[in-house]
């Protein structure tokens, strides 16, 4: 037996029996990725059951065992000495394009604080989106998807998918019969949005789920506007998760980030082959700063939905506001819907209104606190015309049939003082 061959047989004792060794170096990173990282919540040392905003500042991370450090360290390293070929990847790391430890670290935190099995963290919230259907799509499948989304979701799949032979129907996910009416034999993936960006209309996640289940078909949910903090749709059945981490994750406007949750090791063995293959990733640095920005973002969160409710009972009242839509209003369609999917009351910081005269002198004369820019869910109170803005690569007639006018006008709320927020407002819409 040559020295090769050896080497490969005691490989391939030490794995499980996949076709590939892509595979198998994936399975073996990934489930010691998560050894080095699952102690804290779970160990001796804490009491049981802790809060979810107890997990959002402690879940997945553990003290340094060499030296103490509570941070986890940023491992800037492309790859990982192995001790000998017998002990290939028992440490869990070979070359960090297929995991890296700082990565991994945020990559268990961001799962279990979505309630799902692992995640993949990857550069941005669009290459999440992205991966999701290079995993789950092939040429000849069929999506019902939401025909309000983010821009750059409706985009991707007109002008990259739809070329490469993948059907795309955008309905109307506010009625989940509309949902189930859509469904065709090749249908593989069911992708809502809730609430939408920017209209926030919301998709009932429980009742789109148990559609999905019937047909066999897989439901994927981008979260990002509500947040693990208000709606985790794992807890509605969804088999998958968007986050883009740039927005409430990071919520200081210094990183951008993705990332695709998975509820079963079937899929998360999926999207991780998928995202080695595509070289997907996140920078370690970025990871590092991800763990430490969303320590705080459920005190963002409540703060930032608190004033955004103030905010939106403002805009309603005031007589050149002809339209304000915030799911915590009495008014907003689906009040009831929001009040039973989202957590603890809270309904998030995004709100859009309407006014009477011309919305885009408001937007350029607004003073600031507010800040005219694009990227939402920040600490920093940012104003958008999603028309020429996030959402302008949508086509005209659809943004228009979604209710995004010209002169749509959305607010991320941030965590000023929202009394600040108001009379900035309040000022801007006098002089219209």
């Amino acid at each position: 037996m040559t020295l090769f061959s050896s080497c490969a047989v005691r490989l391939i004792s030490k794995v499980t029996s996949r076709a590939s060794h892509c595979q198998r170096s994936l399975s073996r990173s990934g489930s010691a990725a998560r050894s080095f990282s699952a102690k804290s919540c779970d160990d001796d040392n804490w009491i049981p059951d802790v809060s979810l905003d107890t997990e959002i500042v402690h879940g997945g991370v553990t003290p340094c065992d060499a030296t103490g450090a509570i941070l986890t360290p940023v491992y800037l390293s492309t790859t990982f000495v192995q001790e000998s070929v017998d002990k290939y990847l028992d440490k869990g790391y070979s070359y960090s394009r297929t995991n890296n430890p700082t990565v991994k670290v945020l990559e268990e935190k961001v799962a279990r604080i979505e309630n799902g099995y692992d995640a993949i963290c990857v550069g941005t919230g669009m290459s999440a989106t992205a991966a999701c259907i290079n995993a789950f799509m092939s040429t000849g499948d069929h999506c019902v998807i939401t025909n309000c989304s983010y821009g750059g979701t409706n985009r991707i799949c007109r002008e990259q998918f739809q070329p490469f032979g993948m059907e795309f129907d955008f309905v109307d996910f506010t009625d989940p019969a509309t949902v189930e009416a859509a469904i065709k034999p090749n249908t593989k993936l069911i992708f809502s949005e809730s609430p939408t960006n920017p209209t926030l209309t919301l998709a009932d996640l429980s009742a789109i789920s148990e559609i999905a289940q019937k047909h066999g078909i897989l439901h994927v949910c981008d979260s990002t506007f509500a947040t693990p903090y208000v709606c985790r749709p794992m807890d509605h059945g969804c088999d998958l998760t968007i986050q883009s981490l740039t927005k409430y994750y990071d919520g200081l406007n210094i990183g951008t980030g993705g990332a695709l949750i998975a509820k079963t090791p079937e899929l998360y063995e999926r999207i991780k082959l998928v995202q080695n293959m595509h070289g997907s990733i996140m920078s370690p640095m970025t990871a590092y700063m991800m763990l430490q920005t969303m320590k705080t973002m459920g005190l963002r969160i409540k703060q930032q939905s608190s004033s955004a409710m103030k905010i939106a009972t403002f805009l309603e009242s005031h007589p050149k506001v002809t339209k304000c839509v915030y799911p915590g209003l009495a008014s907003h369609p689906q009040k009831a819907l929001a009040d039973k999917q989202h957590r603890n009351g809270l309904h998030g910081g995004m709100l859009w209104f309407d006014v009477e005269g011309d919305p885009i002198k408001l937007m350029d004369t607004i003073k600031r606190p507010w800040t005219l820019c694009e990227n939402l869910g920040a600490s920093e109170s940012i104003i958008t015309a999603c028309a020429v803005m996030t959402h302008a690569n949508m086509l005209r007639e659809d943004r228009l049939k979604v209710g995004i006018t010209d002169g749509f006008i959305r607010i991320s709320v941030g965590i000023e003082d929202p009394d600040d927020l108001i009379r900035s407002l309040d000022e801007a819409l006098n002089g219209l």
